[in-house]
């Protein structure tokens, strides 16, 4: 189990890399949009979300998976990517509803725990199991695949 752990090392950085990057993206693109540009709230984050996962795609498809399924349409893996990342922002906006209306937590404090700690947590490892085996899937394992290359990380 320990090696097994270790050989994710390199996939995990590359992720939190993409990751990184994409959150720079997409804080960078929505705070220019509200600012010089003028931009609604909502229509800035629409498109700065867009733009995150965007960048976290191309990092991820050019850097961290790049020898994955190869003969699969970057296309639909751009569309099965994008899913994935709706699905984390779902979870992060339900643990604020959960904690905001259902346990009366109303705190701007409890909300930024909620959503920013709790619900990115959750979000980040739902976006890397989704990345890993529902996007850049392999085949299937083989008798001469390594460590991390197989199409489930939960054995």
């Amino acid at each position: 189990m320990r090696a097994r752990l270790r050989s994710l090392g390199p996939e995990l950085l590359g992720f939190a890399a993409a990751g990184i990057c994409a959150y720079a993206a997409d804080l960078g693109l929505f705070v220019w949009l509200r600012g010089p540009v003028g931009l609604d709230p909502l229509t800035a984050k629409a498109l700065s979300f867009v733009a995150g996962c965007s960048v976290a795609y191309a990092g991820n498809a050019l850097g961290t998976y790049r020898r994955r399924a190869a003969g699969v349409s970057r296309l639909r893996q751009y569309a099965v990517f994008f899913a994935v990342n709706i699905a984390g922002a779902l979870v992060q906006l339900l643990c604020i509803a959960v904690s905001h209306y259902g346990l009366g937590l109303t705190s701007q404090r409890a909300d930024t725990v909620s959503g920013a700690g709790v619900g990115m947590a959750l979000a980040t490892v739902l976006r890397f199991w989704g990345t890993r085996t529902l996007v850049f899937r392999t085949a299937g394992r083989t008798s001469g695949s390594t460590a991390g290359t197989e199409a489930s990380w939960t054995g």
